[in-house]
């Protein structure tokens, strides 16, 4: 993974970035600092709330699929940033104690035109439950290095 440039993410391929747990105190601490609404922060409240109990923030939920992200999915060789995420998407609730487990689809890997020593590669990220159900989804663009010409490579192009 940590050698991978822009000509390696290709479309269609689909990486398994492995998979993550909800921790409950985890959850709480968030939600508390960021998302403070009760069914996130209180579980008496959140029992008689529109989930039937606590939840995490897609906040949280979109940052544990950041680090998955960039354990797993982004090169540290060839990254160069994002400038942004689309179709940011929570369908279903996060419960405590859920283990997520997060897959990327190349969707779409151009060269770009103003700056040929980088590409821009869109992802689609989603994290599925232990029920295989999509709980959170994006379309995220990242910037990617092109692999550098070498003496014993063909230059990039």
């Amino acid at each position: 993974m940590t050698d991978r440039y822009f000509e390696d993410y290709v479309p269609g391929v689909i990486y398994d970035c492995g998979s993550i747990e909800v921790s409950e105190a985890e959850l709480l601490e968030f939600a508390r600092r960021y998302d403070p609404q009760d069914f996130h922060v209180d579980a008496a409240a959140a029992a008689d709330g529109p989930f039937g109990g606590l939840i995490a923030s897609g906040w949280h939920t979109a940052s544990l699929m950041m680090r998955l992200y960039a354990e797993h999915y982004l090169s540290t060789v060839s990254s160069l940033g994002s400038p942004g995420v689309d179709e940011l998407r929570w369908p279903r609730p996060v419960r405590p104690g859920a283990v997520l487990r997060l897959r990327a689809t190349v969707t779409e890997a151009r060269r770009s035109r103003s700056k040929p020593d980088r590409g821009l590669v869109r992802t689609r990220v989603e994290f599925v439950d232990g029920g295989d159900d999509v709980v959170f989804s994006a379309s995220v663009l990242n910037l990617m290095r092109v692999r550098p010409a070498g003496p014993d490579r063909a230059p990039a192009g």
